[in-house]
């Protein structure tokens, strides 16, 4: 079965490097063809329910998941049918009309718009598509640890502890079962979420999972009330560091990637990218950090400048 996604450079971040007196490396998801990480785990999942006789994808989602199912549709041939909430905004929907699915608007929350999905995968041949609790998409995440694994050899560096941004938890879930069966067990994980979104955080606290009375962020991407149960499950089987950022942290972040690297990614994406630029404690350990630069597609030269503005950067 030929991957829907591609493979994505590992770089070195100079400025950051120099900053910190480390060797910061950058995996590149935002390069990939649905704009984030997205594809490779949503990518495989459509991919293996297209095999099982599906023949239409259903996938709740307004952002990066669903136009992540929108570009896998398109590659299958396959009918797609992405529904989005009422606070999604015009230009997603229209991104992904534009790749050939179709876009219904129900709910003002996601949570109306699932329910709606899963009505619609009623139908015969119909399959739901989940934005991140399925472990065909843990499967699929995992491969970028599985090539990072492999360009860091070449590069000559050991990456001592991999960051990336949790939302539901499907990067996470595929980031440390990357680890597990490349041998990095010992490899622990910086979690991050944004102060608004924090579920994993309060999970971890309450010593069980805790659904979010509200979510309170701008980084929609990281906007769930729950995180996955194999996301909490995690924090009992692996060294686990979680870390909030605030939302003006993750948007400053955004902007002096983009400053310095020349890119654009989503607030989600900078909140990852902001625990290199905030420096915690729980990042002084390590030498050799890995950053998962998710990506997303709710960005845009006019989106940054209004996030400037807004927190007054």
């Amino acid at each position: 079965m030929t991957s829907l996604h591609i493979h994505t450079a590992l770089l070195q971040h100079p400025q950051l490097s120099v900053a910190l007196d480390k060797q910061v490396l950058l995996k590149m998801e935002n390069t990939q063809p649905s704009g984030s990480f997205k594809l490779r785990g949503i990518g495989l999942l459509c991919q293996r329910a297209v095999a099982g006789g599906a023949g239409h994808l259903v996938c709740p989602s307004g952002g990066n998941a669903g136009f992540a199912a929108a570009v896998a549709g398109a590659a299958l041939g396959t009918k797609t049918t992405i529904v989005v909430p009422e606070t999604t905004s015009a230009e997603v929907c229209q991104r992904i009309r534009d790749i050939g699915a179709e876009v219904i608007v129900h709910g003002a929350l996601w949570d109306e718009a699932n329910q709606y999905a899963l009505r619609l995968c009623e139908q015969p041949g119909s399959i739901y598509i989940p934005p991140f609790d399925h472990a065909d998409i843990w499967d699929g995440n995992a491969t970028l640890i599985d090539e990072a694994v492999l360009q860091a050899k070449q590069l000559g560096i050991d990456f001592d502890v991999v960051i990336c941004a949790v939302g539901g938890g499907g990067l996470m879930n595929g980031v440390l079962t990357g680890l597990h069966r490349n041998g990095l067990a010992h490899i622990p994980l910086i979690a991050v979420e944004t102060e608004g979104a924090a579920s994993l955080s309060a999970a971890v606290s309450a010593d069980e999972l805790v659904t979010l009375p509200a979510i309170n962020t701008i980084a929609n991407s990281l906007a769930a009330k729950r995180v996955s149960a194999q996301s909490f499950a995690w924090t009992k089987q692996h060294k686990v560091h979680n870390v909030t950022v605030s939302d003006a942290q993750a948007v400053s972040a955004c902007l002096a990637f983009a400053d310095q690297m020349r890119i654009l990614v989503e607030p989600a994406c900078g909140a990852a990218l902001a625990v290199a630029y905030q420096q915690p404690p729980e990042l002084t350990p390590y030498k050799r950090p890995l950053i998962v630069v998710c990506g997303g597609i709710g960005v845009s030269l006019a989106a940054l400048a209004g996030w400037k503005e807004r927190f007054s950067l």
